[in-house]
C-alpha cells in the first residue's frame, strides 16, 4: 500500500529524522529500510515466495521467504515480525530472529522506481510445516521449499526460470552461507 510512511536515511543509513510516502522514498530515490527474512529447515531446505503476478517489481519471481518495508517509527525487527505475519501468516518473536547483515540494494528500474534500500537481512528456522503458512494476497503467489542444492544450481543459473534477482547473486550466497553455518552450530 503506498500510503504507508518509510523513515527516511542517510546514504550511509542513518535515519534523517524524516519520513515520507512508499510513492515518494521511490520515484525520488530515498534511502530505506527493509526487512529481508529468509526461513530454511532442519532438513537444509529455503523456503522461497513468489511474488504475486500484480506486484510492479519482478512479478511471478522466486525469491526471499518474507520481504517488506519498515514503516515509519517501527524498528526493524518488529517490521519483520509484522511483515512475516501478513506475508506467511506466521508468528513468530524476536528471539526467533537471526540477523546476518544489512545489505545494501541501490537500483534503478525502467518503471521509474528508484530503489535505494538497505536490507536488514534475519535467518529464522521454520518450525511449522508449510502447509500451514498463509500466502498473502497480492503479495504472495506461492510458497515452496527448495533443498540448499537446488538453491545452488539455482545460483549457478541465476536469472532463468524465473529464479530470483540476478543482480543479487553475492547476496544469495551469504544468505546461503549464513543458513549453512547457523545449521552447523546448532548441530555442536
Amino acid at each position: 500500500m503506498d500510503s504507508e510512511l518509510i523513515d527516511i536515511l542517510t546514504e550511509d543509513g542513518k535515519p534523517t529524522g524524516d519520513s515520507c510516502s512508499k510513492h515518494d522514498i521511490h520515484t525520488k530515490g530515498y534511502y530505506h529500510n527493509t526487512a529481508h527474512i529468509w526461513f530454511y529447515t532442519k532438513k537444509q531446505q529455503i523456503l522461497l515466495a513468489q511474488r504475486a503476478a500484480t506486484k510492479t517489481l519482478h512479478p511471478l519471481l522466486w525469491d526471499v521467504s518474507v520481504a517488506g518495508h519498515v514503516d515509519a517509527g517501527e524498528t526493524v525487527e518488529d517490521g519483520a515480525i509484522r511483515e512475516i505475519k501478513e506475508e506467511i501468516g506466521l508468528i513468530i518473536s524476536k528471539d526467533d530472529l537471526n540477523k546476518i547483515g544489512v545489505f545494501t540494494c541501490f537500483q534503478t528500474y525502467d518503471s521509474g522506481i528508484i530503489d535505494n534500500e538497505f536490507h536488514h537481512t534475519f535467518i529464522v528456522e521454520l518450525k511449522v510445516d508449510i502447509q500451514k503458512l498463509v500466502p498473502q494476497e497480492g503479495e504472495v503467489e506461492t510458497l515452496k521449499l527448495v533443498t540448499f542444492d537446488e538453491f545452488e544450481d539455482i545460483l549457478k543459473h541465476i536469472g532463468k526460470d524465473n529464479h530470483l534477482v540476478a543482480s543479487n547473486k553475492i547476496y544469495y550466497e551469504k544468505v546461503l552461507d549464513a543458513i549453512k553455518h547457523k545449521l552447523i552450530s546448532t548441530d555442536i
